[in-house]
């Protein structure tokens, strides 16, 4: 009996020494874009991924897509949907806490949903009849009809509504002061923001689902490719986001570097002028004349080393859902063919051919392809920020090269882009609306399943975008790091970043 006793308290010392071991060092990321103050903040989500490199460090979700899980309870310690799916009850966490030490309270959550003004807001804010507050730690979402759609949509990365902020804190500041100083509910505390250099964050000790490892995360913003890698060899970066091509291969290479590859979004050629009659884009041979332009798998090789997948649809085949699409072959000569049967035997003038930021390469690759078979573009670089506001306000014309990481279901990645009230989307077929509003609707799931079946069908019959790969996305990784555990959560980058570890020396 003494010798167990003696165990148990070693054990117990030992598990105290390991709970109060403080954060140490630092983790400096390069990143491939420059961060907006915009993205500090969780109610300017975007409907993509982006925003959520930096979300994951300062703030914290309901729900949020975790480790194993596209969608998993956060802030929230349970939740459940009303048999009917009128309704959704969320019970918070009693030691949730703001990096300013006041609670996480139902009328924070409440607060966060109605500030929200991000991508799929109108779609969210639609369907939502009312929000209750019965208790402190209770919140209650009462559906204006069935929704079985909403944990999708407000649990992961299709919206940032369900992450939340101290209400009396942006009162208190208002909208700008909390953009300059954001507090949130995540694991790291912000410290500093200088524009276009890099955003500084410190370890929440008192984080509720355990403290950081890390001391320091500098998001360092270096959207030079070779300038990353660069860094990354010298050891002044830890990771070094999107290496690509012959870059990616030189620190695949190099001795203590490594290179991992989680699948992020779909890329796609948009084309946002098909919506005009006038628009050589509204004829669908000439959009699927594009399509049959892209030499997919050389592209792949060329700029993720082979680690993408080629697809038929922006929707990921192993989404829930999803109808799976093989991609239009590369065939030249019969786009060729397309074109002329379009009226267009001489090709035409495209006008702009925008890549999402910094794919530049990608898009001239893409550009001179189109250029093969007659359809010719301009190139027109971009910041990402001024892009991703450009797109959301349907100012970008021509072709467009996007790419989404929208998580959640087949309904959820193409609400914003297929739909009348979608985010990116600058117009929409009838009966795409028509269905999918009748899915939305829907407690049937087989029913439902036909119905969004159906969609995707009349999408990729119709050619609205021309799908070309889903994005493994390479990050060279330092010596300095241990596992960043790239495939843990479906979809992003890497681990949650409390989970992030240094090697010790």
């Amino acid at each position: 009996m003494r010798r167990v006793l003696i165990v148990a308290v070693v054990l117990w010392l030992a598990g105290a020494g390991v709970a109060a071991a403080a954060p140490e060092g630092t983790l400096t990321i390069a990143m491939h874009f420059t961060p907006v103050t915009r993205w500090l903040d969780p109610a300017e989500g975007e409907s993509t991924i982006t925003p959520y490199l930096l979300l994951y460090a300062l703030h914290d979700g309901l729900l949020k897509p975790m480790p194993g899980v596209g969608s998993g309870p956060s802030l929230a310690e349970s939740w459940s949907m009303a048999k009917d799916a009128s309704s959704a009850d969320f019970t918070l966490r009693a030691n949730a806490k703001f990096h300013n030490g006041e609670p996480v309270t139902a009328e924070d959550v409440k607060f966060s949903f109605e500030r929200y003004r991000g991508g799929a807001a109108k779609v969210l804010k639609d369907g939502v009849k009312e929000i209750l507050t019965p208790a402190s730690n209770r919140v209650r979402f009462v559906f204006k009809e069935p929704w079985p759609d909403f944990p999708a949509f407000y649990g992961t990365f299709v919206a940032s509504a369900g992450w939340v902020v101290p209400k009396k804190y942006v009162e208190r500041v208002g909208e700008e002061g909390f953009r300059k100083h954001p507090i949130g509910a995540g694991p790291y505390k912000f410290v500093s923001l200088n524009p276009g250099v890099e955003l500084v964050v410190e370890a929440f000790e008192g984080y509720w689902r355990k403290p950081p490892s890390i001391k320091r995360i500098v998001f360092r913003s270096l959207p030079d490719e070779t300038t990353r890698a660069a860094a990354l060899k010298s050891g002044e970066v830890d990771l070094a986001m999107l290496l690509t091509g012959p870059t990616a291969q030189d620190v695949k290479r190099t001795s203590g570097l490594r290179l991992v590859a989680p699948l992020l979004g779909i890329f796609w050629l948009d084309f946002p002028d098909q919506w005009d009659p006038k628009s050589p884009w509204a004829d669908k041979r000439v959009r699927l004349a594009a399509s049959h332009a892209l030499d997919r798998q050389a592209l792949n090789e060329a700029e993720t080393l082979g680690l993408s997948k080629p697809v038929g649809s922006i929707v990921p085949r192993e989404f829930d859902l999803a109808l799976p699409f093989e991609p239009h072959a590369y065939d030249p000569a019969k786009a060729k063919k397309l074109l002329a049967e379009a009226g267009y035997p001489n090709g035409f003038d495209a006008g702009e051919l925008t890549p999402f930021p910094p794919y530049n390469a990608m898009g001239e690759t893409i550009q001179g392809w189109l250029q093969a078979v007659g359809i010719r573009t301009r190139m027109r670089a971009m910041e990402r920020g001024a892009f991703m506001t450009a797109w959301r306000e349907k100012k970008l014309h021509g072709v467009v090269l996007t790419i989404s990481g929208v998580s959640g279901n087949a309904a959820t990645r193409l609400e914003s882009f297929v739909t009348k009230n979608g985010a990116f989307a600058y117009g929409a077929l009838p009966e795409v609306d028509d269905l999918f509003r009748r899915q939305a609707r829907e407690l049937d799931r087989k029913k439902r399943e036909v119905q969004l079946h159906q969609l995707q069908k009349i999408l990729h019959e119709q050619v609205t975008q021309a799908p070309i790969y889903h994005l493994g996305f390479p990050i060279g990784v330092g010596p300095r790091v241990d596992d960043i555990m790239s495939s843990a959560i479906p979809g992003f980058y890497m681990s949650p970043y409390e989970d992030l570890k240094l090697k010790r020396p």
